[in-house]
Protein backbone atom coordinates (compact mmCIF):
# COMPACT_ATOMS: atom_id res chain seq x y z
CA UNK A 1 0.00 0.00 0.00
CA UNK A 2 1.33 3.63 -0.82
CA UNK A 3 1.25 6.25 1.71
CA UNK A 4 -1.18 8.66 1.40
CA UNK A 5 -0.13 12.08 0.75
CA UNK A 6 -0.72 15.08 3.38
CA UNK A 7 -3.08 17.22 1.63
CA UNK A 8 -4.56 20.71 2.11
CA UNK A 9 -7.86 18.83 3.20
CA UNK A 10 -8.99 15.35 3.28
CA UNK A 11 -12.70 14.21 3.06
CA UNK A 12 -14.46 11.12 3.75
CA UNK A 13 -15.40 10.00 0.35
CA UNK A 14 -17.65 7.46 -1.27
CA UNK A 15 -16.70 5.97 -4.77
CA UNK A 16 -19.89 3.84 -6.48
CA UNK A 17 -18.44 0.70 -8.17
CA UNK A 18 -15.29 -0.89 -8.23
CA UNK A 19 -14.68 -0.92 -12.28
CA UNK A 20 -11.91 0.58 -13.85
CA UNK A 21 -12.80 4.23 -13.08
CA UNK A 22 -13.86 3.47 -9.49
CA UNK A 23 -10.53 1.34 -8.92
CA UNK A 24 -8.47 4.68 -10.22
CA UNK A 25 -10.21 7.02 -8.54
CA UNK A 26 -9.85 5.22 -5.47
CA UNK A 27 -5.88 5.21 -5.61
CA UNK A 28 -6.24 9.21 -6.63
CA UNK A 29 -8.03 9.84 -3.83
CA UNK A 30 -6.10 8.23 -1.35
CA UNK A 31 -2.98 9.37 -2.59
CA UNK A 32 -4.07 12.91 -2.36
CA UNK A 33 -5.48 11.90 1.54
CA UNK A 34 -8.62 11.66 1.30
CA UNK A 35 -10.54 8.29 2.87
CA UNK A 36 -12.40 6.86 0.45
CA UNK A 37 -14.83 3.35 1.05
CA UNK A 38 -15.77 1.98 -2.56
CA UNK A 39 -19.33 0.36 -3.34
CA UNK A 40 -19.64 -2.56 -5.21
CA UNK A 41 -22.32 -4.49 -5.97
CA UNK A 42 -20.40 -7.88 -7.30
CA UNK A 43 -18.12 -10.01 -5.48
CA UNK A 44 -15.05 -8.54 -7.40
CA UNK A 45 -13.22 -5.82 -8.49
CA UNK A 46 -13.47 -5.41 -12.86
CA UNK A 47 -16.97 -3.89 -13.51
CA UNK A 48 -18.20 -4.73 -16.71
CA UNK A 49 -15.23 -6.75 -17.43
CA UNK A 50 -16.07 -9.91 -15.20
CA UNK A 51 -17.40 -12.18 -17.52
CA UNK A 52 -21.03 -14.37 -17.03
CA UNK A 53 -22.59 -16.54 -18.81
CA UNK A 54 -26.05 -15.37 -17.11
CA UNK A 55 -28.49 -13.37 -19.05
CA UNK A 56 -31.62 -11.14 -18.09
CA UNK A 57 -34.91 -12.39 -17.65
CA UNK A 58 -35.60 -9.63 -20.45
CA UNK A 59 -33.89 -10.51 -22.95
CA UNK A 60 -34.43 -6.77 -24.32
CA UNK A 61 -33.62 -5.88 -20.65
CA UNK A 62 -36.41 -3.21 -20.49
CA UNK A 63 -38.73 -4.77 -17.70
CA UNK A 64 -37.41 -2.94 -14.07
CA UNK A 65 -37.90 -5.85 -12.06
CA UNK A 66 -35.61 -7.94 -14.09
CA UNK A 67 -33.09 -9.47 -11.96
CA UNK A 68 -30.36 -6.81 -14.03
CA UNK A 69 -26.37 -8.54 -15.13
CA UNK A 70 -23.83 -5.82 -15.18
CA UNK A 71 -21.76 -6.93 -17.42
CA UNK A 72 -22.27 -6.67 -21.14
CA UNK A 73 -19.13 -9.15 -22.07
CA UNK A 74 -19.52 -11.81 -24.44
CA UNK A 75 -17.32 -14.92 -24.43
CA UNK A 76 -15.30 -14.37 -28.01
CA UNK A 77 -14.85 -10.65 -27.17
CA UNK A 78 -11.27 -9.05 -27.36
CA UNK A 79 -10.50 -5.30 -27.21
CA UNK A 80 -10.73 -3.25 -29.94
CA UNK A 81 -7.92 -1.30 -29.07
CA UNK A 82 -4.27 -1.79 -28.64
CA UNK A 83 -2.74 -3.11 -25.34
CA UNK A 84 -0.35 -0.32 -25.21
CA UNK A 85 -3.59 2.51 -25.65
CA UNK A 86 -5.35 0.83 -23.15
CA UNK A 87 -3.59 0.80 -19.56
CA UNK A 88 -3.75 3.28 -17.19
CA UNK A 89 -0.76 5.92 -17.82
CA UNK A 90 1.36 4.81 -15.26
CA UNK A 91 0.46 1.32 -15.08
CA UNK A 92 0.56 -0.59 -18.70
CA UNK A 93 -1.57 -2.80 -19.74
CA UNK A 94 1.91 -5.23 -20.51
CA UNK A 95 2.22 -9.23 -20.44
CA UNK A 96 3.74 -9.64 -16.63
CA UNK A 97 5.86 -12.16 -15.61
CA UNK A 98 5.61 -14.23 -12.63
CA UNK A 99 1.83 -14.23 -12.22
CA UNK A 100 0.14 -17.42 -11.58
CA UNK A 101 -2.97 -17.56 -13.58
CA UNK A 102 -3.07 -18.23 -17.10
CA UNK A 103 -3.09 -14.93 -19.31
CA UNK A 104 -3.44 -13.77 -22.73
CA UNK A 105 -0.41 -12.13 -24.61
CA UNK A 106 -2.00 -11.44 -27.71
CA UNK A 107 -1.85 -7.28 -28.39
CA UNK A 108 -5.71 -7.62 -28.85
CA UNK A 109 -6.63 -9.65 -25.63
CA UNK A 110 -9.64 -11.34 -24.43
CA UNK A 111 -11.83 -9.57 -21.80
CA UNK A 112 -10.41 -11.95 -19.35
CA UNK A 113 -6.94 -10.46 -19.58
CA UNK A 114 -8.55 -6.69 -19.17
CA UNK A 115 -10.19 -8.48 -15.80
CA UNK A 116 -6.68 -10.19 -15.08
CA UNK A 117 -4.88 -6.53 -15.15
CA UNK A 118 -7.19 -4.85 -12.90
CA UNK A 119 -7.34 -7.07 -10.36
CA UNK A 120 -3.05 -6.99 -10.85
CA UNK A 121 -4.04 -3.10 -10.68
CA UNK A 122 -5.64 -3.75 -7.86
CA UNK A 123 -3.32 -5.60 -6.17
CA UNK A 124 -0.73 -3.41 -6.65
CA UNK A 125 -1.93 -0.22 -5.06
CA UNK A 126 -4.12 -2.21 -2.24
CA UNK A 127 -7.54 -0.77 -3.27
CA UNK A 128 -9.31 -3.81 -2.42
CA UNK A 129 -9.27 -3.33 1.39
CA UNK A 130 -11.13 -0.17 0.40
CA UNK A 131 -13.83 -1.79 -0.93
CA UNK A 132 -17.18 -3.36 0.61
CA UNK A 133 -18.12 -6.08 -2.39
CA UNK A 134 -21.80 -7.61 -2.67
CA UNK A 135 -22.66 -3.85 -1.69
CA UNK A 136 -25.37 -2.23 -3.56
CA UNK A 137 -26.32 1.69 -3.37
CA UNK A 138 -30.04 2.37 -2.88
CA UNK A 139 -29.99 6.16 -2.53
CA UNK A 140 -27.89 9.38 -2.39
CA UNK A 141 -29.48 12.14 -1.52
CA UNK A 142 -27.76 15.63 -0.22
CA UNK A 143 -27.62 15.08 3.38
CA UNK A 144 -29.39 18.23 4.46
CA UNK A 145 -32.01 19.74 2.42
CA UNK A 146 -30.38 23.05 0.87
CA UNK A 147 -26.95 22.05 2.10
CA UNK A 148 -24.17 21.73 -0.44
CA UNK A 149 -21.16 19.52 0.72
CA UNK A 150 -22.51 16.53 2.43
CA UNK A 151 -24.25 13.15 0.90
CA UNK A 152 -26.41 10.41 2.24
CA UNK A 153 -25.34 7.11 1.34
CA UNK A 154 -28.07 4.31 1.95
CA UNK A 155 -26.42 0.99 0.86
CA UNK A 156 -27.21 -2.50 1.23
CA UNK A 157 -25.15 -5.60 2.00
CA UNK A 158 -26.18 -8.28 0.10
CA UNK A 159 -24.63 -11.58 2.45
CA UNK A 160 -25.02 -9.91 6.00
CA UNK A 161 -28.76 -8.03 5.07
CA UNK A 162 -26.96 -5.08 6.42
CA UNK A 163 -28.77 -1.70 5.60
CA UNK A 164 -26.05 1.28 5.72
CA UNK A 165 -26.80 5.25 6.46
CA UNK A 166 -24.22 7.29 6.13
CA UNK A 167 -23.03 10.33 5.55
CA UNK A 168 -20.36 11.10 3.50
CA UNK A 169 -17.57 14.40 2.31
CA UNK A 170 -18.06 14.09 -1.49
CA UNK A 171 -19.78 11.34 -3.87
CA UNK A 172 -17.73 9.98 -7.30
CA UNK A 173 -19.41 7.99 -9.22
CA UNK A 174 -18.01 5.34 -11.10
CA UNK A 175 -21.21 3.19 -12.33
CA UNK A 176 -20.40 2.70 -15.95
CA UNK A 177 -22.77 3.21 -18.78
CA UNK A 178 -23.13 -0.19 -20.26
CA UNK A 179 -26.40 -1.63 -18.31
CA UNK A 180 -29.26 0.10 -19.21
CA UNK A 181 -29.67 -0.65 -23.11
CA UNK A 182 -31.24 1.98 -25.88
CA UNK A 183 -33.51 0.30 -28.31
CA UNK A 184 -33.93 1.24 -32.00
CA UNK A 185 -37.66 2.30 -32.91
CA UNK A 186 -39.12 0.00 -35.46
CA UNK A 187 -42.33 0.52 -37.01
CA UNK A 188 -45.16 -2.37 -37.00
CA UNK A 189 -42.92 -4.10 -34.05
CA UNK A 190 -45.78 -4.57 -31.06
CA UNK A 191 -47.27 -7.45 -33.76
CA UNK A 192 -44.11 -8.89 -34.71
CA UNK A 193 -44.07 -12.53 -34.01
CA UNK A 194 -40.30 -13.35 -33.61
CA UNK A 195 -38.17 -12.64 -30.81
CA UNK A 196 -36.36 -9.69 -30.07
CA UNK A 197 -33.31 -8.60 -27.49
CA UNK A 198 -30.54 -6.51 -26.77
CA UNK A 199 -26.37 -7.44 -27.39
CA UNK A 200 -26.31 -6.98 -23.51
CA UNK A 201 -27.94 -10.48 -23.23
CA UNK A 202 -25.61 -11.95 -25.84
CA UNK A 203 -23.15 -14.52 -24.66
CA UNK A 204 -22.43 -16.88 -27.63
CA UNK A 205 -23.60 -17.84 -30.76
CA UNK A 206 -24.89 -21.65 -30.50
CA UNK A 207 -28.01 -20.84 -29.63
CA UNK A 208 -28.63 -19.31 -32.94
CA UNK A 209 -28.30 -21.97 -35.19
CA UNK A 210 -30.22 -21.78 -38.20
CA UNK A 211 -31.75 -18.93 -37.41
CA UNK A 212 -32.32 -15.79 -39.72
CA UNK A 213 -31.08 -13.21 -37.18
CA UNK A 214 -30.73 -9.50 -37.85
CA UNK A 215 -28.43 -7.05 -36.09
CA UNK A 216 -29.09 -3.27 -35.66
CA UNK A 217 -26.24 -1.28 -35.46
CA UNK A 218 -22.89 -0.53 -36.51
CA UNK A 219 -20.70 -0.62 -33.42
CA UNK A 220 -17.90 -2.57 -32.65
CA UNK A 221 -20.22 -5.01 -31.18
CA UNK A 222 -22.26 -5.07 -33.82
CA UNK A 223 -19.40 -6.61 -36.44
CA UNK A 224 -18.01 -8.56 -34.06
CA UNK A 225 -21.41 -10.15 -33.08
CA UNK A 226 -22.80 -10.52 -36.36
CA UNK A 227 -19.53 -12.56 -37.50
CA UNK A 228 -19.59 -14.66 -34.41
CA UNK A 229 -22.72 -15.68 -34.92
CA UNK A 230 -22.66 -16.30 -38.64
CA UNK A 231 -20.59 -19.37 -37.95
CA UNK A 232 -23.99 -20.91 -36.45
CA UNK A 233 -26.96 -18.91 -38.23
CA UNK A 234 -28.45 -19.97 -41.33
CA UNK A 235 -28.34 -16.43 -42.37
CA UNK A 236 -27.42 -12.86 -40.66
CA UNK A 237 -28.50 -9.69 -41.50
CA UNK A 238 -26.70 -6.53 -40.18
CA UNK A 239 -28.97 -3.01 -40.31
CA UNK A 240 -27.09 0.19 -39.92
CA UNK A 241 -29.19 4.05 -40.34
CA UNK A 242 -25.97 5.45 -41.46
CA UNK A 243 -25.71 3.37 -44.77
CA UNK A 244 -27.20 4.23 -47.50
CA UNK A 245 -30.14 3.53 -48.68
CA UNK A 246 -29.50 1.24 -51.20
CA UNK A 247 -26.83 -0.54 -49.10
CA UNK A 248 -26.67 -4.52 -49.62
CA UNK A 249 -23.44 -5.91 -49.23
CA UNK A 250 -22.41 -9.51 -48.98
CA UNK A 251 -19.40 -9.69 -46.39
CA UNK A 252 -16.11 -10.99 -47.82
CA UNK A 253 -15.49 -14.25 -46.57
CA UNK A 254 -18.97 -15.16 -45.56
CA UNK A 255 -21.83 -16.79 -47.77
CA UNK A 256 -24.54 -15.91 -44.70
CA UNK A 257 -23.85 -12.33 -44.04
CA UNK A 258 -25.00 -9.28 -45.68
CA UNK A 259 -25.15 -5.30 -44.43
CA UNK A 260 -28.04 -3.54 -45.13
CA UNK A 261 -29.39 -0.04 -44.70
CA UNK A 262 -31.69 0.40 -41.92
CA UNK A 263 -35.27 -1.48 -41.43
CA UNK A 264 -38.01 0.19 -43.17
CA UNK A 265 -40.65 -1.71 -40.99
CA UNK A 266 -41.38 -5.22 -39.77
CA UNK A 267 -44.90 -7.70 -40.35
CA UNK A 268 -46.81 -9.75 -38.44
CA UNK A 269 -46.20 -12.41 -40.75
CA UNK A 270 -42.59 -12.63 -39.38
CA UNK A 271 -40.62 -10.65 -42.50
CA UNK A 272 -38.40 -7.91 -42.05
CA UNK A 273 -37.87 -4.55 -44.52
CA UNK A 274 -34.94 -2.85 -45.59
CA UNK A 275 -35.12 0.96 -47.01
CA UNK A 276 -33.07 -1.07 -49.42
CA UNK A 277 -36.21 -2.26 -50.49
CA UNK A 278 -35.23 -5.82 -49.75
CA UNK A 279 -37.63 -8.52 -47.75
CA UNK A 280 -36.50 -10.96 -45.48
CA UNK A 281 -38.08 -13.80 -43.14
CA UNK A 282 -36.35 -12.91 -39.59
CA UNK A 283 -36.15 -15.32 -36.44
CA UNK A 284 -34.53 -12.57 -34.19
CA UNK A 285 -34.00 -9.35 -34.15
CA UNK A 286 -30.55 -7.93 -31.53
CA UNK A 287 -30.76 -4.56 -30.97
CA UNK A 288 -26.46 -3.74 -30.81
CA UNK A 289 -27.87 0.32 -30.14
CA UNK A 290 -25.54 1.18 -27.34
CA UNK A 291 -26.20 1.70 -24.04
CA UNK A 292 -28.31 4.93 -21.76
CA UNK A 293 -26.60 6.91 -18.46
CA UNK A 294 -28.39 5.76 -15.72
CA UNK A 295 -28.20 6.42 -12.05
CA UNK A 296 -31.31 5.05 -10.16
CA UNK A 297 -29.53 5.96 -6.57
CA UNK A 298 -28.70 9.38 -7.31
CA UNK A 299 -31.57 11.58 -5.53
CA UNK A 300 -30.89 15.45 -6.81
CA UNK A 301 -34.04 16.40 -7.13
CA UNK A 302 -33.42 16.83 -10.91
CA UNK A 303 -30.87 19.33 -10.71
CA UNK A 304 -28.96 16.29 -12.52
CA UNK A 305 -30.46 14.45 -15.20
CA UNK A 306 -30.36 12.48 -18.15
CA UNK A 307 -32.18 14.03 -21.17
CA UNK A 308 -31.64 12.32 -24.73
CA UNK A 309 -28.53 10.38 -23.00
CA UNK A 310 -27.31 13.88 -22.53
CA UNK A 311 -26.27 13.95 -18.57
CA UNK A 312 -26.26 17.68 -17.04
CA UNK A 313 -25.12 20.23 -16.37
CA UNK A 314 -21.81 19.24 -15.83
CA UNK A 315 -18.55 21.53 -16.36
CA UNK A 316 -15.73 19.38 -18.43
CA UNK A 317 -17.79 15.98 -18.10
CA UNK A 318 -17.55 15.95 -14.44
CA UNK A 319 -18.67 17.94 -12.32
CA UNK A 320 -22.77 19.37 -12.05
CA UNK A 321 -22.24 22.96 -11.08
CA UNK A 322 -24.63 23.41 -8.55
CA UNK A 323 -22.67 20.51 -6.42
CA UNK A 324 -19.39 21.39 -7.15
CA UNK A 325 -16.92 19.40 -6.37
CA UNK A 326 -18.95 17.24 -3.66
CA UNK A 327 -20.61 15.40 -6.55
CA UNK A 328 -18.73 14.12 -9.57
CA UNK A 329 -18.94 11.57 -12.42
CA UNK A 330 -16.00 9.47 -14.19
CA UNK A 331 -16.17 7.63 -17.77
CA UNK A 332 -19.48 9.95 -19.00
CA UNK A 333 -17.49 10.59 -22.27
CA UNK A 334 -17.37 7.39 -24.91
CA UNK A 335 -15.64 7.07 -28.35
CA UNK A 336 -12.47 7.53 -26.12
CA UNK A 337 -9.35 5.55 -24.84
CA UNK A 338 -11.31 5.18 -21.83
CA UNK A 339 -8.40 4.20 -18.69
CA UNK A 340 -6.37 6.93 -19.20
CA UNK A 341 -9.11 9.20 -19.66
CA UNK A 342 -10.47 7.53 -16.03
CA UNK A 343 -6.63 8.27 -14.47
CA UNK A 344 -6.97 12.26 -15.41
CA UNK A 345 -10.28 12.19 -14.42
CA UNK A 346 -9.44 10.70 -11.11
CA UNK A 347 -6.40 13.00 -10.48
CA UNK A 348 -8.48 16.33 -11.09
CA UNK A 349 -11.22 15.38 -9.06
CA UNK A 350 -9.10 14.29 -5.88
CA UNK A 351 -7.03 17.65 -5.78
CA UNK A 352 -10.24 19.74 -6.62
CA UNK A 353 -11.16 18.09 -3.74
CA UNK A 354 -8.31 18.95 -1.34
CA UNK A 355 -8.20 22.68 -2.14
CA UNK A 356 -5.16 21.76 -4.37
CA UNK A 357 -6.66 22.39 -7.69
CA UNK A 358 -9.06 25.33 -8.12
CA UNK A 359 -12.47 24.82 -10.27
CA UNK A 360 -14.10 28.04 -11.46
CA UNK A 361 -17.23 29.73 -9.87
CA UNK A 362 -20.63 27.97 -10.03
CA UNK A 363 -21.31 31.11 -12.48
CA UNK A 364 -18.54 30.75 -14.82
CA UNK A 365 -19.17 26.67 -15.17
CA UNK A 366 -22.52 27.33 -16.06
CA UNK A 367 -21.84 29.82 -18.89
CA UNK A 368 -19.62 27.23 -20.11
CA UNK A 369 -21.54 24.20 -20.54
CA UNK A 370 -24.64 26.72 -21.58
CA UNK A 371 -21.62 27.78 -24.82
CA UNK A 372 -20.81 24.31 -25.12
CA UNK A 373 -24.34 23.25 -25.47
CA UNK A 374 -25.13 26.14 -28.14
CA UNK A 375 -22.00 24.44 -29.60
CA UNK A 376 -23.24 21.48 -30.24
CA UNK A 377 -27.03 22.62 -31.84
CA UNK A 378 -25.38 24.94 -34.18
CA UNK A 379 -22.86 21.93 -35.39
CA UNK A 380 -26.39 20.24 -35.80
CA UNK A 381 -25.12 17.61 -33.07
CA UNK A 382 -28.30 15.41 -31.58
CA UNK A 383 -28.25 16.01 -27.82
CA UNK A 384 -27.60 12.16 -27.54
CA UNK A 385 -23.79 12.65 -28.92
CA UNK A 386 -23.24 15.30 -26.34
CA UNK A 387 -20.67 12.83 -24.50
CA UNK A 388 -19.29 11.68 -27.68
CA UNK A 389 -15.29 12.91 -28.26
CA UNK A 390 -13.43 10.79 -30.50
CA UNK A 391 -10.40 13.07 -31.78
CA UNK A 392 -11.28 15.64 -29.73
CA UNK A 393 -10.30 13.26 -26.44
CA UNK A 394 -6.72 14.19 -26.77
CA UNK A 395 -7.74 17.90 -25.70
CA UNK A 396 -9.64 17.21 -23.24
CA UNK A 397 -7.09 14.74 -21.92
CA UNK A 398 -4.43 17.79 -22.18
CA UNK A 399 -6.40 20.16 -20.44
CA UNK A 400 -6.87 17.56 -17.35
CA UNK A 401 -3.20 16.95 -17.70
CA UNK A 402 -2.62 20.99 -17.52
CA UNK A 403 -4.74 21.20 -14.11
CA UNK A 404 -3.63 18.56 -12.45
CA UNK A 405 0.24 19.05 -13.17
CA UNK A 406 0.78 15.86 -15.64
CA UNK A 407 2.46 15.75 -18.88
CA UNK A 408 0.35 15.28 -21.97
CA UNK A 409 -0.71 12.50 -23.59
CA UNK A 410 2.40 10.95 -25.69
CA UNK A 411 2.26 11.28 -29.27
CA UNK A 412 3.20 7.51 -29.89
CA UNK A 413 -0.50 6.98 -28.25
CA UNK A 414 -2.64 9.23 -29.95
CA UNK A 415 -0.61 8.28 -33.36
CA UNK A 416 -1.35 4.49 -32.45
CA UNK A 417 -5.15 5.05 -31.50
CA UNK A 418 -5.73 6.79 -34.82
CA UNK A 419 -3.94 4.42 -36.60
CA UNK A 420 -6.05 1.57 -35.03
CA UNK A 421 -9.22 3.09 -36.08
CA UNK A 422 -8.04 3.61 -39.33
CA UNK A 423 -7.05 -0.24 -39.62
CA UNK A 424 -10.09 -1.36 -37.84
CA UNK A 425 -12.09 0.65 -40.58
CA UNK A 426 -10.38 -0.77 -43.45
CA UNK A 427 -9.56 -4.25 -41.88
CA UNK A 428 -12.61 -5.10 -39.46
CA UNK A 429 -11.74 -8.89 -39.43
CA UNK A 430 -8.40 -8.29 -39.07
CA UNK A 431 -6.92 -5.32 -37.84
CA UNK A 432 -6.29 -7.19 -34.64
CA UNK A 433 -4.12 -9.66 -35.75
CA UNK A 434 -2.34 -7.88 -38.54
CA UNK A 435 -0.09 -4.14 -38.08
CA UNK A 436 2.45 -2.27 -39.10
CA UNK A 437 2.82 0.13 -36.39
CA UNK A 438 5.74 -1.61 -34.88
CA UNK A 439 7.67 1.76 -34.27
CA UNK A 440 5.28 3.16 -32.30
CA UNK A 441 4.95 -0.24 -30.26
CA UNK A 442 8.71 0.52 -29.53
CA UNK A 443 7.88 3.62 -28.41
CA UNK A 444 5.43 3.02 -25.95
CA UNK A 445 7.49 0.14 -24.72
CA UNK A 446 10.35 2.75 -24.48
CA UNK A 447 8.07 5.02 -22.60
CA UNK A 448 6.86 1.66 -19.99
CA UNK A 449 10.33 1.13 -19.33
CA UNK A 450 11.73 4.16 -17.85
Amino acid sequence: MEPALSPIRSHHVAVIGAGPAGLVAARELRREGHSVVVFEKQKQVGGTWIYTDEVESDPLSVDPTRSVVHSSVYRSLRINGTRECTGYRDYPFVVRSGVSESRDPRRYPSHGEVLAYLKDFAREFGIEEMVRFETEVVKVPPAAEGEIGKWRVESTEKEKRVRRDEIYDAVVVCNGHYVEPRLAEIPGISSWPGKEMHSHNYCIPEPFKDQVVVLIGNSSSAEDISRDIATFAKEVHVACRSNPADTFIKQTGYNNLWTHSSIECVHEDGSVVFQNGKTISVDIIMHCTGYKYHFPFLDTNGIVSVDDNRVGPLYKDVFPPAFAPWLSFIGIPWQVLPFPMFELQSKWIAGVLSGRIPLPSKEDMIMEIKTFYSTLEFQGIPKRYTHRMGNTQFEYDNWLASQCGCSETEEWRKEMCLANVVRKEAHPETYRDEWEDHHLISQAYQDFST
